[in-house]
Parts: structure tokens; sequence; C-alpha cells
């Protein structure tokens, strides 16, 4: 049983959840895709008459020989659209062919898979998948809606444990391993499998009364819901928007369906590995942490993450989410996301480069490209993500053609690398999964806060409690589910000297959402907990002044409030459109300094649409300073950006590598407790290499 799943269901999962293919850790991952079969085409009503010819030549060796020129290494294809086999069986062998190709030119083969099924053909082939189709829910039939809400009814939904469905994903799998000689399972629609309406499917609703009665003993089912005989339990029938999930056969609906997501990708896992331990898994969960809620959309990253090995993420494919500065000086990033990845030592493919076209097959630049480039560089691990699909790669713009070359030419600096935090930001299950308003709003806003100011941090989740020690501050951003184990943990790291700072309700609530008299952690913070009013009413907010004290070894800061400078109406998600810097976003990071005692282990003078993130090489005895400019298309270039680096060990000397521009020596100025120096210029994206004299290891080497 992996921590993670008796943390959060207590029931097992199967297979081995911590092997993974060994090329992921040694390789770069620049990844092309050309997945979109001829059948998908004519149904969804593709119209450009050049769509065809030119999915066919993008399958040739001139265009697999352009793949291999720009750097590409893996490529994924069609082999499973939901047509079903029969009927995908002239596009299977014609990637059966490709496959050849690609990996006559050392390019690494992946391929598709899709999770809703075109029933029109598959039903010819195996009638008795009726039986994997959920009903009509809520007087709706249960498909796929498409791109925009752009129609495609003809591909429904299926209850993914069915028995059936899952016999025959494993004999779509071994066809692709088996003939296509696949390297990457790349798994579509993952994000929408655990739908509400999906687990009305009637096998799915025995499935959650047998989830119930054996994640508790009856006493404690009782205490969870006032009986224990679940039998006749049914799950919510209700796509109403709510800002708070209350009832606790709701929080253990959602629980369940998430645990059924990872169950699923756990035996598809085990019987990937029984046919080749050297492939691995990518499931689409599609928005990362950008402002969705994705535990009640039946995605828990933590329970998940164990099952998979590569994240996909479709952050980078639509306007509200391309990296820069929009007009209302929004900062837009998929820096939560990829720290999500790294916590869990995972890796993102999402689109990153201009390559892409829209759905409508015309190619179109993503504004910021070579910014996506940069970010995936920085805050990925070892991974350049999607630059492209088919015949559209060739129209790659030059600038972000000189963004790829560089990370394949100095792809020493991008790998066996971790992060230097001073703080921690911590995302709790119950609290981020049942309440989609104020903690939503905190938690996005303090992560914009940390990111802009450019303060060192980690993202990280319950499990992560157990060990704080790396970090100088932990941060409840309106964490307001904590356990009381949980809150024993923190008491702990504060009483040993560790900083916290908390934010509006933080500790009010236990792990099943029930509110307290007063907040939990009260003993660390001498404020009272606003009167309840029910739990229909939304919870008042302290107006108090922040309050500082010193508690045991160490510091705790309390904050009656992330003040959001645009504020986010009830039940609406929490995407960039409100990622604004929250009014007192000064004051949420004097918080962070004033508990960390004393200076960060860096500190960047420069505008806030910079970013900066510090990595550590302790077996090279080295620090690598990322810098990105996000308003690149603005302000093009930036100058003498001030950087302070705290730390005892001797600096050896300082490089400043960039894509934009040649390499330059920096020179260090020595001052108490730690160096000064100054990057002269900064375009797009730039990396100080900080070289120290002595080779140290994580014990003695500048912490976070």
């Amino acid at each position: 049983m992996t921590k993670v799943a008796e943390r959060l269901l207590s029931v097992s999962l199967p297979g081995d959840s911590n092997s993974a293919p060994r090329w992921l850790g040694t390789e770069p991952l620049i990844q092309a895709v050309n997945y979109v079969p001829e059948i998908f085409a004519h149904r969804v009503g593709w119209t450009a008459t050049w769509l065809g010819p030119d999915l066919r030549k993008a399958e040739d060796e001139e265009f697999v020989r352009q793949l291999k020129e720009m750097g590409v290494n893996l490529v994924s294809i069609a082999l499973f659209t939901g047509f079903g086999l029969e009927a995908e069986k002239e596009a299977i062998a014609d990637s059966m062919k490709f496959s050849a190709l690609l990996r006559r030119y050392g390019i690494r083969v992946g391929v598709y898979v899709g999770s809703t099924i075109m029933y029109e053909t598959l039903l010819l082939e195996k009638p008795e998948a009726q039986e994997w189709f959920v009903p009509d829910y809520l007087g709706r039939p249960v498909r796929y809606w498409g791109w925009n809400n752009n129609n495609q009814s003809f591909r429904k939904r299926v209850y993914f444990m069915h028995p059936g469905y899952r016999e025959y994903m494993k004999k779509v799998l071994r066809v692709g391993i088996e003939d296509l000689h696949a390297e990457l399972i790349h798994y579509d629609n993952t994000s929408g499998m655990a739908d509400p309406a999906i687990f009305q499917h009637p096998l799915a609703v025995q499935d959650f009364r047998v989830f119930l009665k054996n994640r508790y003993p009856a006493e404690k089912l009782k205490d969870r819901l006032g009986f224990s005989d679940v039998r006749y339990v049914e799950p919510p029938r209700d796509d109403k928007p709510r800002s708070t999930i209350d009832d606790p056969l709701w929080q253990e609906w959602a629980d369940f369906r998430c645990y059924q997501l990872a169950r699923y990708y756990a035996e598809l896992k085990e019987f990937i590995r029984g046919l080749n331990p050297n492939v691995a898994m990518a499931v689409n969960a599609r928005w990362g942490i950008s402002g969705h809620n994705t535990i009640w959309e039946g995605v828990d990253y933590p329970t998940l993450a164990p099952q998979i090995d590569i994240l996909f993420n479709e952050e980078g494919e639509t306007a509200a989410h391309y990296a820069g500065m929009t007009a209302d000086g929004i900062l837009v990033s998929k820096i939560r996301s990829y720290k999500l990845a790294t916590t869990l030592n995972k890796r993102v493919l999402c689109v990153t480069a201009s390559g892409t076209p829209s759905k409508g097959g015309d190619v179109f630049a993503i504004p910021g490209g070579r910014v996506q480039l940069a970010e995936s560089m920085v805050y990925n691990r070892q991974c350049l993500g999607n630059i492209g699909e088919g015949l559209f790669l060739p129209a790659l713009p030059e600038e972000e053609r000189g963004y790829i070359r560089f990370f394949r030419e100095h792809f020493d600096l991008y790998r066996g690398v971790e992060t230097v935090a001073d703080a921690a930001l911590l995302y709790t299950h119950a609290t981020m999964g049942f309440n989609n308003d104020r903690p939503a709003v905190s938690f996005m806003l303090f992560a914009q806060t940390l990111i802009q100011a450019k303060v060192p941090f980690d993202l990280i989740f319950d499990e992560h409690l157990q060990d704080l020690s790396k970090y100088r501050v932990l941060i409840l951003a309106d964490q307001e589910c904590l356990s009381d184990e949980q809150l024993g943990l923190i008491r702990k790291y504060v009483q040993q000297g560790g900083g916290l700072v908390a934010t509006e309700h933080s500790s009010l609530y236990t792990e099943w959402r029930r509110r307290r008299r007063d907040f939990g952690l009260k003993d660390l913070w001498p404020v009272e907990a606003p009167a309840w009013r029910g739990i229909s009413t939304p919870e008042e907010v302290s107006k108090i002044i922040p309050v500082r004290q010193q508690v045991g070894k160490g510091r705790v800061v309390y904050l009656g409030e992330v003040k959001p400078a645009i504020e986010k109406p009830p039940t609406v998600l929490m995407t960039s459109q409100y990622w604004k810097l929250p009014e007192n976003w000064e004051g949420l990071v004097d918080a962070v300094r004033w508990a960390a005692r004393g200076p960060l282990t860096v500190e960047v003078e420069g505008p806030l649409t910079v970013t900066a993130e510090l990595l550590r090489q302790a077996e090279r005895g080295r620090l690598l300073l990322h810098l990105i400019n996000y308003d690149l298309e603005r302000t093009p270039e930036l100058e003498n950006l001030r950087v302070r680096l705290s730390g005892r060990e001797e600096v050896k000397d300082l490089v400043l590598l960039s894509p934009d521009r040649g390499d330059q020596t920096l020179t260090p100025t020595s001052e108490e407790g730690g160096v000064v120096f100054t990057v002269p210029t900064l375009k797009g994206y730039s990396v100080v290499v900080i070289n120290y004299s002595t080779c140290w290891n994580t014990q003695n080497a500048p912490k976070g």
C-alpha cells in the first residue's frame, strides 16, 4: 500500500508504485505528437481539404529527419482513438510503419490511447460494450462535448472499472507494446474519466458501497454517516455548483472517484510492466493546479501520481494559460503545476512551443513561446514538453528553435537537480477538495505572491507534514481542514524552530470538514475564531492586523486575510483572470521573511514580471539560479538585476548562460553571510551557474 493511499483511502492499490523506466531519468524529454488518424478527422468534421494528405506527409522519412535534427526524441502516434481495433486497423497498420521509421532514427515511440468510445463503430466489433456505457445523467446523455463545447456526441463515456472495458483496454495496450513497440502509453481524457456523471453507472454504485464498507470499521462508519449499513446508499445526483461540500457522503464519493481512477491506472501499469518494464505511462490530468477543484473532478494528484510516470497537462493549449503577462498585469504561469509534479517526482508534458495547430487545423504562434519553453526548462524536470504537432513543426520560429538547442546543449544543467526552498506552501486534500471558494483564492494568491516576489518555495501535500526539516517556513494559506495528527506535527515543527505563516480559517475544521469551536492551532496564534453562523453561511474573516509571536524556538505569524485584487464570484473556478497579486502581497512576503528569521537564501531585486528559481546540484558543487522575464513581449530586455545569495561557502566563479546571448562571467562581491552580484541583462531567460570552491553535500550546502 502506498503512503498516499493509506493516508487518504485506507484501501490498498495493486502494483509497484515506485518503479519507473530507466530512460526517463537519463535523457532530455522533447516530444512531438502526430496521433490524429484520418477516421477521427473525418468523423469530427475537420473540413480542411489538405488535412488528410498532410497527415500522411507527417509520417514520411523527410519529416522524421527534420524531427531528429530539431532534437525531438519522443513522438506520440495513433493507436486507439476509440473507434475500436477493427475500425482503426488501417490506422494501426500505418502507425506500425511510422513506428519503425521513428525507431530507425533513434526516436522513442509513444502511442495515443483515448478513453471515450465512438460507439457507432465499436459496437459493430463488440456489441456487449453497450454494458460499459454510462446511463443518462440528469436528463442528458453522458458524452464528450469536445473543444469549446463543440458537440462530439458520437463519443460516449464509459465506467472505466467495468471488467469488460478493462480487458478490452489491455488488448489495446498489448497491440501498442508488442506491435508498435511503444515506450510510452499516452492516455487522454483522464481528467474527465472520474466525472460525477460517470459514477452513476450501476456497477459504480455497487463499488461505492463496497468502498465505504471496506474503508471504515462499523463504528467509525457510523460516526461518519450516522449509520453503518450502506447497502442502500446512492451517490449524489446534482450538478449544481457549490461553495462547500459538507455532506459526508459527497466527500466520500469524491474520495472514492479519486481512488477508483488511481486503481484503474495501477492495474494497467502492472499489466504494462509485465509486458515490458521499459514502457512509461503518461496521463492527461489536464489542469494541474490552475484553479480547478481537481479532487471533486476525481483527480487527487498524490494518489494518482505513484501509479503513473508522466503528467500530461493542457494548460499550455488555451489562451487563458499561455505563459506571460496579461493586459491587466496578471502573471500567468504553469509554475504551480510544475511544482506539483516535482514534489511528486514526476515530469509534465504540455504544449510549450508554437508548432501546434489550432483545433480547426490552422497553425498559430503561441504568444510567449520562448517563455513557455523556458518555464518548462526551469520548473519541470528534464523535460521540454510537447513542442508541436505534425507538419506544423517546421513552422517553429527560429527563436524558439534556439531555446530547444540551448536545452539540448546544456542538458547537464537540468539533470540531478533539487529545489532550494525556504518555504513550503501546504495543499491539503480536505481543504482544497471540499471548499471551492476562500481556500482556493488564498492558496492561489499566496502562491502568486511567492512566485512574483521571487521567494524560494515548494508546494507540498498532506503526507509531507511528516518531515518539514528542509524548510524554514510552513505556509497555511487558509488550509482550514487539518486532522489532530497534522496539528501535532505542525506544533512540533514550530516548537523545534520552524516558522509558520497562517491565514484566515486555517485549522478551524477537522479532516472531515467538521467545524471546531476555535482554531485547532489557537495555542500558536492568540486570535479568536469568528462566530459560527451555520454551514450555509460563509465564515467571516478577521480584520485584525497581523499577529506575530515567538512559540518555543519558532516564530508564528497569523494574517486575517489574503486580500484579492480581483474578487472571484462564489463557486466560480479560481482561474488565471483572478490571479492578480493580492492587495496585501507585501505583507505576506514580510510575514514569510520574519518567520524565516533572516534573509532568504536568494533575494533578487527586479520587476514583479521576473521569476527566479534556485536549484542545487550537490554532486557537482554548484547552484543554478534561473531567471525568466514573463513580460518579454512588452519588455524585451531588462538590465542590472541585483542578486544576494546567502551561504558560508566560498564562491569559485559565476557564469551567466542564455539562449538569447553569449556566455558571460560575473564578478561576485563578498558580503556578511553571503555574496552579491549583478545580472547585467535579461531578455527572455538566463541561468547563473554558481560554482563553489569545494564540493559540498546537502548537509553543508546553502539551504532553503
